[in-house]
């Protein structure tokens, strides 16, 4: 498996957990009784400072994914992986680190991280680009 497809992969697990630790926490409190079902805000506002950076994280995984993840399939599909296979791994560990920045705080210094973090993304998005229009 190549750096490519490990790293689609990847993010897409990577969406997976941050869905599966929502899951845990809206269905921890809906059968302790804690909650209603219908009764979450999409946000996670109504939970907790966590589960709204949470809903968020996992929200920017989804928002991303059109660009990533489809610069990513577009490298598979016409069988460039060569292009994105330099910087795919850097790419996922751009994408967990702004993620696990956002879980664990949102003080000032955090959120300059996860920018970073962000801005690394998309710059890797945009040499994945320019590298394409080359061919």
């Amino acid at each position: 498996m190549n750096a490519t497809i490990a790293t689609l992969l990847l993010y897409v697990a990577w969406t997976m957990v941050l869905l599966f630790m929502l899951a845990y926490v809206r269905v921890s409190l809906t059968l302790t009784g804690k909650r209603q079902a219908n009764s979450f805000d999409p946000s996670g506002v109504d939970v907790s400072p966590f589960c709204n950076r949470l809903c968020r994280a996992h929200a920017n995984c989804y928002e991303s994914f059109p660009i990533l993840g489809g610069l990513l399939l577009l490298a598979i599909a016409t069988d460039n992986t060569a292009i994105t296979d330099g910087l795919a791994y850097y790419l996922i560990g751009a994408r967990i680190l702004q993620s696990t920045m956002q879980l664990v705080s949102s003080s000032n210094v955090a959120v300059q991280f996860r920018f970073a973090f962000f801005v690394a993304q998309l710059g890797i998005a945009v040499w994945w680009i320019v590298q394409f229009i080359k061919l």
